[in-house]
């Protein structure tokens, strides 16, 4: 599986973006898909992930209520809503595909190349 992340930006505090990962290659319905991001000297870190069909889905504790993540297996895309943003929001945001919905980076098989987040006070 190829991915291939989009959509990030500056964008302001309380501001929203919208992000993108397109997968091509093997059967992206077949794979859990998961965003992490990773800031300035630290530890690439779990955003969110959902499941193969969409049904399942969980969040960190500091997006929650704030970010949604959502699926179109038609399209080959996987989304990251992020609204109410916050400067800690800022990183660099990687989509990531497995069999797996952890939050455990190690556990995923492929990712993306990453798109940034810059989000000002």
């Amino acid at each position: 599986v190829q991915l291939q992340a989009s959509g990030g930006g500056l964008v302001q505090a309380g501001g929203s973006l919208r992000l993108s990962c397109a997968a091509s290659g093997r059967t992206f319905s077949f794979y859990d898909m998961g965003w992490f991001r990773q800031a300035p000297g630290k530890e690439r870190e779990f955003v969110a992930a959902i499941s193969w069909s969409g049904g399942s889905t969980h969040y960190a504790d500091s997006v929650k209520g704030r970010f949604t993540i959502s699926r179109d297996n038609a399209k080959n895309t996987v989304y990251l809503q992020m609204n109410s943003l916050k400067p800690d929001d800022t990183a660099v945001y990687f989509c990531a595909a497995g069999k797996t919905t952890s939050s455990r980076p190690g556990l995923y098989d492929y990712w993306g190349q990453g798109t940034q987040v810059t989000v000002s006070s």
